[in-house]
């Protein structure tokens, strides 16, 4: 038997790994996250739960798979961004990728409801999102002025540009989504950045 070469073998789980997390967010959001089991996800999409675990170590990991991608997505995006961009400026291009993701504007906001409607998950999406500020920084340092503290700066940006996207989250599922998500980001960002 041939086996299939690695990048094959990695493009399909991730496809796989893309699908079951999709029918799940659609369970979820039909059924409720703590109404909807593990058993009705994998019927859902046609694969045993065994097949389920091999992806996801447990419910909350499959709500919140789609984090870990996104993070890594917008680091690559801030890795393209000149390199002469001041790191708010360029943090603000990267996180453009989030618009970039197949999904309807009702699918973000029902997804995003159902994450911060659940203290389970949206520990988890604090725990992921502590995560982005490791993948960020080292992008970010090399924009600041040289200094020994250039490190702890751009850990501090990252995680507070985080903290801005969260908080422009939460207040677009706040408005029902009738808002530019991004408007309520710049005003996040504004309000931290703003001379004392």
């Amino acid at each position: 038997m041939t086996q299939k070469p690695a990048p094959i073998r990695e493009q399909t789980r991730t496809v796989v790994r893309s699908l079951l997390a999709r029918t799940a967010i659609e369970l979820f959001g039909a059924k409720g996250f703590d109404n909807t089991t593990l058993d009705e996800v994998a019927a859902a999409a046609g694969v045993s739960r065994r097949t389920l675990f091999n992806y996801f170590r447990n419910k909350e990991d499959l709500a919140l798979s789609g984090l870990d991608e996104q993070g890594e997505l917008i680091a690559a995006r801030l890795a393209e961004r000149p390199a002469e961009e001041d790191a708010w400026t360029a943090l603000r291009a990267a996180f453009q990728v989030l618009e970039e993701i197949d999904m309807t504007a009702e699918g973000r906001l029902e997804f995003i409801t159902l994450l911060f409607g659940n203290d389970s998950l949206r520990a988890g999406h604090a725990e992921k999102q502590a995560r982005w500020q490791d993948l960020f920084a080292p992008h970010i340092e090399p924009r600041l002025p040289d200094s020994d503290r250039r490190t702890l700066q751009a850990r501090a940006i990252a995680a507070a540009t985080i903290v801005c996207l969260q908080a422009a989250n939460e207040e677009w599922v706040r408005l029902g989504g009738q808002a530019d998500m991004f408007d309520l980001y710049d005003t996040a960002v504004q309000a931290i950045r703003r001379p004392t």
